[in-house]
Parts: structure tokens; sequence; C-alpha cells
């Protein structure tokens, strides 16, 4: 059979088919990764996804019952983006819904073709298209690569249950007080017009410049407040300094007063302010970081917002709160040439009007230091006052941390980087997203009568109705014409972060709310397999769906891949062209190679895409495959009467069976790999298939028998990793004339080895003192440049009388695998080893 044949098999015979037992602890559970199902897959899924496939092999032939789905994480930035630039459109919710619109694919990558805009549903409306073609291929491409996925238990993060659950969950912490809506400063992408997570930033290394800037201090001259952000200084609220530095202890308590804009602010002492760093004395403006932020709280003013969503300074009414001033007219006259700029732009025409007015002390002072981006942005993120829904975070820190040791992570490590970012928690979870695409927020707002949105009059929906979309559906007691209208209601426009839906599948998996009968049986799920760049985002963000909803762990282990290498173990990137797509060493090498590859990676290791270790795994298929081809050939006989070297054989096997066993029970995939290769390759092949070929050949019971046990274990222990080779093995061993086989008869549906399949204490020694003199052997034809087969005229081996007799189990064995003519054995108590002469004779 081929692969396309045994994935038939697989398929149509339903051998990887979830039938969860009503006992818990007879399932095996896997909340599955759902990949984001735009682009193309890399190198580092296939890593980390077949992880996750060989634990679910494992405890399938453990006698588990595997319920392992597949989710489509499809409601994210990466799917808004690949339909703009695929079909070069942008949303534009102006824009009415057109139902015959039609857009090529790939519009978008064709030189000189304008951006289209579409209406926002005609925008979701291609992203389903998008979706559906990249789920496909993904598809495809995991069933090639032998993921053991029963394809009947899949879902979406947008389809129909997902939006429900999403919407369901959430709506669930609006009653219980979890989710709130708040105005508050937030971290804004100008790029992506959208509000981001902690979870999403992430710091990168910029070039800046600090520069200093005299300030009026009202009855005491003057202060130099340094800043690599001038363009903030008409939002500055207030100067700040270290308690004890004693270069500012007469000012605290006084008002500065900002050049250009003459806004009287307090000098403040605070532990925040650096000593060492600049000057010392800091502005504090709304908002440049969130060191800002919580200054601003603790002062308890209303913000002085300038930079907008654009990414620009807005115009401000200078002279009305909180917009004080001394000096109303210079200051309209100064923002005047700042407005509609660009935060880079602004900045550098401030830093002229200062110059001009005589306010700045010196030259910048270059520095460089670490800026906040969103993870998939190209501008430093703002801190953007805007009105967003955040679900409760830092009152549940110290729960969470417990959580999390209820959790077996990983390596044991990963659960330190877990906790790291629970401590270091600064903010809420901001849900909403400002986005077309994605699980809209199930909120209505009342419309007073005078026209006005009120924000604190929540009209919610009833759980029978979702999911719903507030954009086009209307709340209960409503009707259309009332949207937004007085004494109406206006619909959430927001999106969740799709962390807020991907959070949420170890329930999606496992049939919460609508089956609550099958989620007895399915949660806590047993595994959550990842890479340990989303420990923060996809493990952190479950762990904290699952305390508030009812205070469960999701899973009770976390197993966390690494990243993947180029082959000099350098970060793969698109800018450097050092990227590995998939569909080259699966075509190159085969899939059951690459798997090899992936198995071969510890977890929580960095792993290279190393030719080499694929050329392995392809080598090792090649001679499973020949190997049984050799043992096959051999009818079983009515006579398995075992020989000592046999006995010696399956004992070694016993022991091996036991640590790979041990190893993968210990969640260390590698090491379990390895124990069956070694014996494999240097046991089985390289010296127990030369040993009793003769014998074979001859029709010897006892050698056709071990023969065939020791491939039917190792055909076992090689399995999950090694789906395909081992699965057309095992079902040649039935034979044509048993028909066509079904789930039963997979290798995937048999047994994982037990000790007690074979014989305990036999290894006493005899094996070892076979093949040491069978290398000896070899070792002498090889430095003689001799045939493989050119007759040993003598061979002699002296040893002590023990290790003489463990030989004499074997002997007839080496005489033959060595084509000896004739041998002596020499007793010598004085060596510690055997020792073994041979003299080579002439051809036949």
């Amino acid at each position: 059979m081929n692969e396309s044949e045994i994935r038939a098999f697989w398929a149509d015979s339903g051998v990887y088919r979830a039938d969860p037992s009503p006992d818990r602890d007879q399932n095996f559970v896997i909340d599955t990764p759902p990949p984001t199902a735009s682009g193309a897959l890399h190198i580092g899924h296939v890593l980390s996804f077949t992880h996750t496939d060989l634990v679910a092999r494992f405890r399938r032939m453990r006698g588990k019952r595997v319920w392992y789905p597949m989710g489509w994480d499809d409601n994210g930035l990466p799917t808004e983006r690949r339909v703009q630039n695929v079909y070069g459109v942008r949303p534009d919710p102006s824009v009415p819904y057109d139902a015959d619109l039609k857009v090529e694919f790939g519009r978008g990558s064709r030189p000189g073709e304008p951006v289209l805009a579409i209406s926002r549903q005609n925008f979701i409306e291609l992203c389903h298209v998008v979706l559906e073609e990249d789920e496909q291929a993904f598809k495809a491409l995991f069933q090639q690569l032998a993921l053991s996925v029963d394809w009947d238990v899949t879902y979406a993060t947008i389809d129909d249950r997902s939006r429900r659950v999403s919407q369901l969950s959430f709506l669930r912490l609006v009653r219980r007080g979890e989710a709130e809506l708040r105005m508050a400063p937030t971290m804004w992408d100008v790029d992506f017009q959208t509000a981001v997570a902690q979870a999403e930033v992430e710091d990168r290394e910029r070039d800046s410049a600090y520069h200093r800037i005299r300030f009026a201090v009202e009855g005491a001259g003057d202060v130099v407040v340094a800043t690599t952000r001038p363009e903030l200084l008409p939002a500055c609220i207030a100067v700040i300094a270290h308690p004890d530095d004693g270069r500012y202890q007469g000012l605290f308590g006084r008002r500065a007063v900002t050049p250009l804009f003459g806004a009287p602010v307090p000098i403040l002492a605070n532990q925040a302010a650096e000593p060492g760093k600049g000057t010392g004395i800091v502005m504090v403006c709304t908002f440049g970081d969130a060191t800002d932020v919580e200054r601003w709280k603790e002062l308890g003013v209303e913000p002085r917002t300038v930079v907008g969503r654009d990414g620009r300074i807005q115009p401000v009414p200078w002279g009305q709160a909180p917009w004080e001033t001394i000096r109303e007219e210079a200051a309209r006259r100064h923002h005047d040439a700042l407005a509609g700029l660009s935060v880079a732009a602004a900045r550098r025409r401030i830093v002229e009007l200062l110059a001009a007015e005589g306010a700045v002390d010196g030259s910048p002072e270059p520095t460089r230091h670490s800026v906040k981006f969103f993870e998939k942005g190209d501008r430093p993120l703002e801190y953007v006052t805007s009105r967003q829904w955040f679900v409760r975070v830092l009152p549940h820190r110290d729960a969470l941390l417990r959580q999390g040791r209820r959790i077996r992570w990983h390596p044991e490590a990963m659960r330190k980087r877990y906790e790291n970012w629970v401590e270091g928690l600064a903010y809420d979870w901001p849900v909403s997203r400002q986005r077309p695409f994605g699980v809209p927020i199930p909120v209505w707002y009342g419309v007073d009568d005078d026209g006005n949105v009120d924000h604190h009059r929540l009209l919610l929906p009833d759980d029978a109705d979702l999911p719903v979309d507030p954009s086009s559906d209307v709340p209960s007691g409503h009707r259309a014409a009332q949207r937004g209208r007085p004494g109406g209601f206006v619909g959430d426009q927001d999106v969740f972060d799709t962390w807020a839906t991907s959070s949420l599948s170890p329930r999606l998996a496992t049939g919460w709310p609508d089956d609550l009968e099958l989620q007895a049986r399915l949660y806590p799920t047993d595994l959550r397999p990842n890479a340990h760049d989303i420990i923060r985002t996809w493990d952190f963000y479950t762990i904290l769906r699952a305390l508030l909803e009812d205070g469960s762990i999701p899973w009770h282990d976390v197993a966390i891949s690494g990243f993947v290498l180029d082959p000099d173990r350098k970060k793969m990137s698109k800018s450097k062209g050092n990227v590995v797509v998939p569909t080259a060493p699966l075509e190159q090498y085969g899939p059951d190679a690459v798997r090899y590859w992936s198995a071969s990676a510890r977890l929580g290791l960095d792993a290279a895409a190393d030719p080499s270790v694929f050329k392995e795994g392809k080598r090792l298929v090649t001679k499973v495959r020949n190997a049984a081809r050799f043992v096959l050939a051999f009818d079983a006989t009515s006579d398995p009467s075992p020989r000592p070297l046999d006995l010696a054989l399956l004992a070694r096997l016993r022991a091996v069976a036991d640590r790979a066993t041990r190893s993968w029970e210990e969640w260390d995939h590698a090491a379990g790999l390895a124990a069956a290769e070694q014996w494999f390759w240097s046991d089985f092949c390289d010296n127990y298939l030369e040993l009793v070929k003769e014998r074979a050949y001859g029709g010897d019971g006892g050698a056709i028998a071990t023969l065939r046990t020791g491939l039917d274990v190792v055909l076992r222990l090689l399995a999950p990793v090694l789906p395909y080779v081992t699965e057309e093995v095992w079902l040649a061993r039935r034979g044509e004339a048993a028909g066509s086989p079904s789930a039963a008869d997979s290798i995937h549906r048999a047994a994982w080895p037990r000790p007690e399949e074979l014989p305990d204490g036999g290894d006493d020694g005899c094996f070892d003192a076979a093949v040491a003199v069978l290398r000896a052997i070899r070792k002498t034809r090889s430095a003689a440049g001799a045939p493989r087969r050119l007759p040993v005229e003598r061979l002699v081996v002296r040893g002590p009388r023990r290790r003489l007799e463990l030989l004499a189990g074997a002997l007839q064995e080496v005489l033959d695998a060595g084509n000896v003519r004739s041998h002596e054995l020499v007793a010598d108590e004085q060596l510690a080893d055997l020792a073994v002469t041979c003299q080579l004779g002439t051809p036949d």
C-alpha cells in the first residue's frame, strides 16, 4: 500500500474515529491548537503538530479512547490582511452592501490596481471564501503528515457554534461583573486602528534621543526636563523626580510651566523617576507609556489627549478645561503648527519650535531603548483613551498562579514562563477590537430621548438568541427602525480579540454548553500542546477563562514545543530567505522521515531544519521496509522452540520496550524513539538478522518466531513516529488472503508492547558474546579489504571460561554468519574479555 492508499484506509475504516467512554478516566482528550487559517503553514507547524500527534498515537495504543479534534482559528488580523492583499480591497462601513460583487482572486497582487473600498459585509464574505480554500489546503497537508485527527470533530472560531459559545461566555462574565465597558487609556495600533492587549505586545530596540527642555518654575527660576518624546509636551500633566534626588528637593510642591503652551503642572516626588536617567526629572503625559497611565491614575485629573487614533496630533481647545494655560494665544498658535502631523513629524517640528523659543538645553543625547509594538505592527503603539470592553485580570493574579501550579508543564521550566507573565501583568484584558471580521460583541446600547448613546444602558440578548450581530440584528423589544434614533438603540460595532474565542477551545472541543453529558466525559481535557511563544496568550487566557467560568483547570498537562531554526541554527524569517516550507521536505523525504525529524526534537528545545536528520529518517523507513520484507518471507512454523540467542534478543527487547515506555510516559518522545531505533538498527538488523539468517533459511522455527516477534514489537514501538511504513508492514503480515482490513487490523489500534509479551532474564551475556566475535570477524575482513563472505579459515577465541560458555550457546550462529571453516575456544582466566584471532581463507 502506498501513502494515499493508507490514508484512504484510515479514513474509510475510521481508525481514528473518536468514541469517548462514559468513564472519563478511559478517555484522553487533546485541546488541539487551532492554527490561523490564512496564508501557508510553515515547518514550525509541522514540528509542534507532530509532537501532538505522537502523544495521541501513543495514548491510543496504551488503551485510551483518544478525542483528537481539529479547530481553525480564522477570525484574526491575519485573515483580514490576507483578504486585503489577495483581493486588493479594504472594508468601508459607509459603502453599501453589493449582493452581486465580483472581485477576482489575486487582484491585489497586480501592479497599479487601486484598492477597492467595499462594504463590511462584502469584506466578511471574501474572508469566508479565503478561509475555505486555506483550510482545505491545511487539512490536506495535515493529512499527508498523518495527523491522527478525527476529521469529523472540527470547529472554526468564526462558525455559528463558536460565535455562540464565545458570546455566551462573555455575557456570563458581564453578568458576574468580570467584564465591563470602560473609557480608559489603551494601547493602540495606529495602522490597524485597533486596541491591543498586553499579551500581543513586544518590545523592540529603537534608536532615540533625550531632548532637554527648559520649564519655568513658578517662583523658582527653571528646571531642565529630559524626554525622548517632546511631541507629548502639550499632553504634560506633571513632572516628577525621585523623592531622594537632592537636586529637586526645593521644587516639590511647586508648579512648572510648560514651554510653548504655558500650562502650569505640579512638580511631584515619585519613586518611578530614575535619578540616573536623563536629568532625573521627567514629564508625566497622557499618555506616553504605562508609567504615565499609573501616574495619571494617582493624580485623578482629566487627561490631555493629543495623539489621535490615526497616530496624528489632534486639535485641542486651549483655554478650556482641562487645557488650562497662562498663555492661551501662544498655546493655540504653537499647537496649530503641530495639528495633523504624524508623531514622528510632530517630534521634529516641536524641537524646532522649542529651539526658536530658547527652551532647548544643549544638543539631543542619543540613546537606545525598548519601544512597545503590536506583535504584527510596524509603528510604535500609542496610548489612546477609548471605550473598550475589559475582562478583569489583575484581581485574579494570585488565583491564576495557583491554577498554573495545578497543571503539569512539560518541560517543567515552562511553568516559570507562565508565572513570570502573570506576575508582570499591568493591565486588565481589553477584549474588544476595532476590526470588521470577527465574533461580534453581543451588546446594544440605549439611545436617550435627546439622541445620545447611553453606554451605561446595556441591552443584552437572551442566551437562546445567540449568536447575534448587533450591527444588523435588533435587541428584544425594539424595531429595526429605532436603530440610531432617539429612544432607540445602537449596536456595538466591535468584535472580540481572537484570543477571546480561542481561549475557549477546551469547551468548543468538548460540547459545552450544548452537550453537558459529553463534556463530563471529556473535560477538563488532558493535553494542551503549543509552542512557547503563546504561553502568554493562548495558555494564559485559557487558564483565565476556565478560572472565571467555574474555577476549573482547562487541562492536566501542557506540552511545549520549541521553535524551528535553519540548518545554521539561525531563526527563520522571510526577510532572510531562510524559511523552510513543509511541502519541500515532505516531497523529498516523505512524511515518515519528516515526522522522524520532529520526534527527534525534545519538548521545549529549538530544532534545526537539518536535512541530515530528514535523511536519517528516510534511511530508517527504508530499513524497516527491507527488514520486514526479509522477515515476512519466512512462514511461521509449528515448532518455535527458541535457542539461547533468541531468548537473549527478546530479553534485550523487553528492556528496550520498558525503557521506551517510561520515556513516552515521561513526555520524552525523543528518548523513546532513540531506544527503539537503536535496538532495531544494532541488535536486530546489524547483528541478529545476520546471526540467524542460515537458521531462518533452513526453516528453524525458533529463529523465524523470534524474527517475527522482534519485528512485531519494534513496529509498535515505532508506530507513533512512522505511521505509514509501520502500517504498511503491519497489514502485510496479514497476507492478501485475509481480505480487506478493518480499523481493528490497524497497527494504530494495536496494543503498546507490554513486558509480559517477552521473556525476562534471558539476556545473560550470550548475545553480547556472539556479537563481539562477529564484529571481530567483520573488522578483520574490513582491514584486509576482503569481501563480506570471504571464509574464515581459522577462528580462535580466547577468554574467561564463563564468557566462552555463554558464547557456546550461540556458537553455531556465529560460525554460520562468519562463514568460519574451523574454530577453537581457548579458556584463559587472565583475560577480562574475549580476544579473537581470525585467519582468512581464500574464496571457495
